[in-house]
């Protein structure tokens, strides 16, 4: 996604030509040595990359290409109890959890009750959640202050104030506040103000019939703990909180709306707001998040903005404390007692993604220490941690200098394809073209770990409070970001740890490789190169092509939202996309659950575009020299095993239903299936017979990178 910032130069446009020839060198040289033996050095799947174990050839690759590669693994593998899903890259997620149980455990063992060293912090923090005695005892007092505060919020100035300390604490919100690089000056930061108020996902969550069993689970959570916590009458307050947040959901945009880069950028003064928006006080909330100097916001749902402060003006006071509550109480609820955690685990783990069991101790503590990936571990990026403390402990044991140095001979080789690619675009004018390569060669590739580490000196962790840990580690990250603006923009940035299985492209231009990813199944130093170009080649692909896709594209080479397309091309790439989505809309992961190709529509593009731009890659690594055949399997067609192998993995229909309604990546199957289709060679090399349900005819498969 192309929210984010970032950090360190890695490939330039003047070293790609010796690079490229580098890397050319260097894939014949991995092309002798995948039919030669490999010594210690083997992959972790199959004999060259590849688990040929987990294929199903009975089915043809046309007609699921997914399943054929991944039939008889899925077909025998049980999603554990404590997950919502599982996937290869959760196995390799797993790995990575119990390094970093065992790299925080071993501090913890030689740490202090209240440290000064980075490393003592994490053993520190670490120590309070897995400290659970001490958790239960203290039952709700470690959030009593808060929510004396919401109780003591008595006017809707106060509570807007509170909501605004939500930036760096646990309280709800009606609207978010971020600071970020500026859509139309990336020199400067700018405060950007969206719409929030849900505790649910989405707001289709509160108006669509098929969502009902998850309104029931809020509802009973916000029941379960306003009783917990002693709130007068918690049913009806319950329920009142149930109609206002419905009555939020009602006024908000789409997550389809809010992928529109340009409807999401709406400067404004404060004085301006204040009149727009009335019944919010924007001043007090503003105050409350420490920006009481600001003259000047960002909105992203512009029209959203007076609806949903007419609802707050409308809303009685006692209702806003008892959301207030039911907020707070969510967000802090992993951190607390017992009963508080398992109400959280049965909203949160349960009905919203169908996990049938917690998961163990430690590995929440993990999360709440380093931040979380999947499942219940997503709620703990929302919160105070010490990520880029763990993510300093992580590469400096787990992320060796060869592999780095191997990813970044890949992207060189990847950006080079990209390039060519677009130079000989038959459907884009010169100028254009002129404009996209010039934003190319501005791309800075970020690889494994950031340069600077970040200042932990002034958070005091303790062992014994979890809590607070959590709320001052929140309150430091809150205060980096405050503390920057208005700029300059500090280009070395990063926007996600060492240890996050992601990647992205962010708004100056950078395109990041955190440590975790590269590893099997996406990247495999010992696997053959062409699985490796299937697997982190299309994410490095993918990740230029965001550049580049329905979003993207509106971002010029100096990171600045400017329309630098001709209206033909424009139209002509629109064209395209459009058939895209329609491809993607009729895909059904569930009866009468189809896949949004509007809400998917950028990961999609990226996808396409990524697979295209790996395969050109991988051909030009070969520097001419024929790819091995290994076990019947031609180069090329491994590329695609590679693809199809990095995406196995099965999830819970809950899971599936909140991805569909959520989430702007389509379900893990037709990111395979729905790019092959429209690959040319993929015909070719797995024999795709227009009998084949997966068969697309030429003149109607979609190109765009």
């Amino acid at each position: 996604m192309l929210l984010l910032v970032s950090r360190r130069l890695c490939v330039t446009r003047s070293l790609l030509p010796a690079v490229a020839a580098v890397l050319v060198a260097g894939s014949a040289l991995n092309a002798q040595r995948s039919t030669a033996p490999r010594g210690a050095a083997t992959p972790q799947y199959g004999a060259w990359g590849i688990d040929l174990t987990g294929a199903d050839t009975t089915v043809r690759p046309g007609m699921d290409f997914f399943r054929f590669v991944n039939g008889a693994w899925l077909d025998h593998t049980v999603i554990p109890a404590d997950k919502s899903a599982y996937s290869l890259g959760m196995a390799m997620t797993d790995l990575t959890n119990r390094r970093l149980h065992d790299l925080m455990d071993s501090v913890a063992a030689r740490t202090t009750h209240r440290p000064t060293s980075t490393n003592g912090k994490v053993g520190a923090f670490y120590q309070s959640f897995m400290d659970s005695v001490r958790v239960d005892r203290l039952g709700v007092t470690p959030v009593a202050p808060l929510l004396a505060a919401v109780r003591g919020a008595d006017t809707r100035e106060h509570i807007a104030r509170l909501m605004g300390r939500g930036a760096a604490d646990f309280y709800g919100t009606v609207y978010s506040v971020g600071i970020d690089v500026d859509l139309k000056d990336p020199r400067v930061y700018s405060v950007y103000l969206g719409q929030a108020g849900l505790t649910l996902p989405e707001r289709d969550y509160y108006l669509a019939a098929d969502f009902a069993a998850q309104r029931a689970a809020l509802r009973q959570f916000a029941t379960a703990v306003l009783r917990l916590a002693g709130w007068p009458d918690a049913e009806r307050a319950a329920d009142s909180v149930m109609a206002f947040q419905a009555r939020l959901a009602a006024v908000s945009w789409s997550i389809t709306e809010q992928r529109d880069l340009v409807a999401m950028y709406n400067p404004m003064s404060v004085d301006s707001l204040v009149a727009f928006a009335p019944g919010f006080d924007w001043r007090a909330f503003l105050a409350g998040a420490q920006l009481a100097d600001v003259s000047h916001v960002v909105l992203n749902e512009r029209t959203a903005f007076p609806r949903l402060a007419r609802v707050f003006a409308e809303t009685p006071v006692a209702t806003l404390q008892a959301d207030l509550a039911v907020t707070l109480l969510y967000n802090a609820g992993p951190y607390l007692a017992r009963p508080y955690a398992d109400a959280w685990f049965a909203l949160h783990g349960r009905a919203l993604s169908g996990q049938q069991a917690e998961e163990a101790r430690w590995q929440r503590a993990v999360h709440a220490v380093s931040g979380g990936d999947y499942g219940a571990g997503d709620h703990f990026d929302r919160f105070g941690n010490l990520g880029w403390a763990v993510g300093q402990l992580y590469t400096n044991r787990y992320f060796p200098p060869a592999a780095k140095a191997q990813i970044e001979r890949m992207v060189a080789n990847l950006k080079t394809a990209m390039h060519v690619r677009i130079e000989h675009l038959d459907w884009m004018s010169a100028a254009t073209k002129s404009e996209a390569l010039r934003k190319l060669d501005t791309y800075t590739i970020k690889v494994g770990y950031p340069d600077t580490p970040r200042d932990y000196s002034t958070v005091v962790i303790r062992d014994d409070d979890l809590v607070g840990n959590v709320r001052r580690a929140a309150a430091a990250d809150w205060t980096f970001f405050v503390r920057r603006r208005p700029g300059p923009v500090d280009r070395s940035e990063w926007n996600m740890t060492p240890q996050t299985y992601d990647a992205y492209n962010g708004l100056l231009r950078d395109v990041v490789f955190p440590a975790r990813i590269l590893q099997p199944p996406m990247f495999d130093p010992a696997a053959d190169p062409a699985v490796n170009y299937g697997g982190i080649g299309v994410v490095i692909g993918h990740e230029l092509t965001h550049g580049f896709d329905d979003q993207g594209r509106k971002v010029d080479a100096a990171g600045a939202l400017r329309d630098w397309w001709t209206a033909e091309d424009a139209a002509r790439f629109t064209a395209r996309a459009k058939t895209l989505g329609a491809q993607f809309d009729a895909f059904e992961p569930l009866p009468g659950l189809h896949v949004n190709g509007a809400l998917t529509m950028g990961e999609n593009i990226a996808d396409l575009g990524g697979l295209t731009v790996a395969l050109d890659a991988y051909r030009a690594s070969l520097g001419g020299a024929p790819a091995p055949v290994l076990d019947g399997y031609t180069g090329e067609q491994r590329v695609f095993l590679g693809l199809a192998q990095a995406g196995r993995g099965k999830v819970r229909d809950a899971a599936l239903r909140k991805q569909v309604a959520s989430n702007p990546h389509s379900p893990r199957n037709y990111r395979v299936n729905g790019p092959v289709r429209n690959i040319d060679a993929w015909y070719t090399l797995f024999d795709v017979k227009p009998s084949d349900s997966l068969y697309v005819a030429p003149e109607n498969r979609v190109r765009i990178w």
